[in-house]
């Protein structure tokens, strides 16, 4: 019967094919305006590791300028940590699993062949990096916990910078030139892109551009010294007795980020029982001016604090939803005007025998049918919706695609948005007395 019924709702949107199409784009412009901003909200909201997420802690100390404003959340406290501070408890024997210190940088790559130098991101780190965050390896592994202690000169690239080097072949034990010094590659990172990009330093501006390819100990970077490019922020001046770079390394700016795993409450809560401590020994040495303030947040909270999702975006989903209603209701009318259209046809078909529930059925087919069909031009429009927020927006270009699962959601959402618009219309037309209508045509 089905069959039967999807038969006659393709006969009857091929004799109304201008309404039929009106209907179809209407569904469809809802349908691709909202797919498009849920799209990007729920790529820039998902978990970037749904299996760790919850005893991954970023770590903020404040040691902020204690003549401005006490804080009252981590939001108020800068998001990264001093070298010092950084270094302190990376050193020290503290309650986490794991734990790991690291800021960004940058260096110039040369090639060995006749490619030209260029420049590539860097993450400075340390080697637990690379467990803490289950980092996949296509070749080889990480570099030693004595290549940390040793200073040595080795790195992690990533699957892209290895194409590019070496052809995609196993470059382990080979040498990458950064800027004026080799490195002894001990791994090849396999497509790793977690979204956000919750570790980064900015991870409210740079949440969703690509990993770094490039990781070395960062006991060796700060020997270069490699410079931070994340963002450095000061409240106090730098020490000038001390050589400027030392100076720096001991300055109260923040650029590092710290991070522990805590894989139980009570670890977690022992952990900050730990830094609370920590902070009141640098009080008594003159450090930490300001009411005592430690945080531990996991990455889901981490991407709350630094407002990874922004209002803004929440807006656009809210008033795209809108619109999608707006659409609705157009649908509404014009199937209503498209059953009452043909109510001589169901007037026959009762009058031989159909019951009001086979026509309720069969026109509820009819409406399935254009809610698929609105729901395929949604999804070509909001295809055209992601392509251009990527060409607006830099940094979005992860954010730009429909997954299996947001296909299926446009399909399914559109389908049902019909078949909630043509309920009461199709209702209505299979009320409809065969009698009068009979003698009326």
């Amino acid at each position: 019967m089905f069959s039967y019924y999807l038969r006659l709702a393709l006969a009857s949107v091929r004799r109304t094919p201008v309404l039929s199409a009106l209907m179809v784009l209407a569904l469809g412009l809802g349908i691709g305006a909202f797919m498009t901003t849920f799209t990007v909200y729920y790529l820039m909201s998902g978990d970037p590791i749904p299996h760790k997420s919850h005893v991954l802690y970023a770590v903020q100390l404040d040691n902020w300028d204690p003549n401005e404003t006490p804080t009252e959340s981590a939001r108020d406290v800068q998001p990264q940590l001093t070298y010092r501070d950084g270094t302190n408890l990376m050193n020290a024997d503290t309650p986490a699993t794991m734990q790991v210190h690291m800021y960004a940088s940058n260096a110039v790559v040369v090639p060995e062949n006749d490619e030209p130098p260029f420049d590539e991101d860097v993450r400075a780190t340390y080697q637990t990096f690379f467990a803490m965050f289950d980092v996949p390896f296509l070749y080889g592994r990480p570099w030693e916990s004595s290549d940390d202690r040793d200073h040595a000169a080795v790195a992690v690239i990533g699957k892209e910078l290895n194409d590019r080097l070496f052809n995609g072949e196993n470059s382990v034990g080979h040498s990458i030139q950064l800027d004026d010094k080799f490195f002894k590659i001990t791994g090849v990172i396999d497509d790793w892109q977690p979204m956000p990009r919750f570790y980064h330093a900015d991870v409210g501006g740079r949440a969703f551009d690509d990993t770094e390819q490039v990781f070395i100990p960062m006991t060796l970077a700060v020997d270069g010294p490699m410079g931070a490019s994340g963002n450095t922020n000061c409240w106090k001046a730098l020490d000038e007795s001390l050589p400027v770079v030392e100076a720096f390394l001991q300055s109260e700016c923040v650029w590092t980020q710290f991070w522990a795993q805590l894989d139980t409450p009570e670890q977690a809560a022992d952990y900050k029982e730990y830094l609370d401590n920590y902070v009141r020994d640098q009080k008594e040495i003159g450090r930490f001016e300001r009411p005592l303030n430690t945080f531990i947040s996991n990455v889901l909270e981490w991407m709350d604090v630094n407002e990874v999702v922004r209002n803004d975006n929440r807006v656009l989903v809210r008033l795209s939803f809108l619109f999608l209603l707006v659409c609705v209701l157009n649908t509404v009318g014009l199937l209503l005007a498209k059953f009452l259209g043909k109510s001589g046809e169901v007037a026959l078909r009762r009058a031989m025998g159909a019951s009001r529930g086979a026509v309720f059925s069969q026109n509820l087919v009819e409406v399935g049918m254009i809610g698929v069909l609105g729901g395929l031009a949604g999804t070509g429009l909001a295809w055209l919706g992601l392509q251009a927020v990527e060409s607006m927006y830099r940094g979005y270009q992860h954010l730009v695609h429909l997954d299996p699962v947001m296909l299926a959601t446009a399909i399914g959402l559109a389908t049902f948005s019909a078949i909630l618009a043509g309920l009461y219309p199709v209702w209505r037309v299979a009320q409809l007395a065969p009698a009068g209508l009979l003698k009326t045509q």
